[in-house]
């Protein structure tokens, strides 16, 4: 089974260009869903262990918004998205927005909000996961998303003890998105996040495979 120790240079820039390649697409089907230009900042891509992901983020303390969901097939992995709450509030507004235009109920409810910000997190994190799977030949079934609000440790923890039984590295990829002044009456608005990609050990072992640096 492969650990960190064993991953050469190369291995990891291989595996640090998926991550970029499977944020770009995210982005692009982002501004299709916002219907705004969006710009994203060189992605940051890191090869961890989940037990280090603490080291990655901010505040442990922190409200944050993460939406997760599961990848079947011949690359099983699980992907989750993770926002500062102020982020995925933003980005909530801005779907509501775009689909009620400047009539959108002030009273929405929590269970609301929530439903709008699983279908962002899920565009997302499928996108990526299309390119990931386009890049290497493979094929997947995803299942239906989760979303939930805690502190950033608690997610966390929840990450390595139930994702920490398939397998232990997590490719983290980090970027600012910049999202541009088409939506009417907009400034431009920066929304950071961060997707998480956590591969099975077998299916880790096929992507280096498949990227012809194993």
């Amino acid at each position: 089974m492969l650990d960190l120790s064993s991953f050469n240079n190369l291995q990891l820039d291989a595996i640090r260009e998926v991550g970029n390649i499977g944020t770009g697409n995210a982005a692009t089907a982002l501004s299709k869903l916002l219907a705004c230009m969006i710009e994203m900042d060189v992605p940051k891509a890191d090869l961890v262990s989940i037990y280090s992901l603490s080291e990655y983020y901010g505040d442990p303390d922190s409200v944050v918004a993460a939406v997760f969901v599961r990848s079947f097939g011949e690359f099983g992995c699980s992907l989750i998205f993770i926002q500062e709450e102020e982020d995925a509030g933003l980005m909530v507004d801005l779907l509501l927005k775009q689909q009620f235009g400047d009539s959108v109920p002030t009273n929405l409810q929590p269970d609301m909000r929530d439903s709008a910000l699983t279908e962002v997190g899920n565009i997302i994190l499928s996108s990526f996961l299309n390119a990931v799977n386009l890049l290497i030949g493979t094929q997947h079934q995803i299942s239906v998303p989760g979303v939930a609000h805690d502190m950033l440790a608690a997610i966390l923890d929840v990450v390595v003890s139930i994702f920490g039984q398939m397998g232990d590295m997590a490719l983290v990829v980090n970027t600012q998105l910049r999202l541009g002044a088409s939506l009417q009456n907009e400034e431009n608005r920066i929304i950071s996040g961060n997707i998480v990609m956590l591969p099975d050990p077998d299916a880790l072992e096929l992507l280096l495979r498949k990227l012809q640096v194993l």
